[in-house]
């Protein structure tokens, strides 16, 4: 996958996990909150090596 994508699918699994760790924190459903942060923690990795890939020029 090249450095844009990476980034995009970083950042949508980031705004996916923002969104279900708010809804687990609303409904007081604490392992939809903590999975909603872990999908978040996901996607701050694809958009880091979606970084890395374009410092390197895709070559990773």
């Amino acid at each position: 996958m090249g450095e844009l994508k990476d980034k995009a699918k970083g950042h949508a699994k980031e705004a996916a996990g923002s969104v279900k760790a708010a809804a687990g924190r609303a409904t007081g459903d604490h392992k939809l909150e903590a999975e909603g942060h872990a999908q978040k923690a996901r996607g701050e990795i694809d958009k880091a090596k979606g970084a890395v890939k374009g410092a390197l020029g895709d070559k990773v």
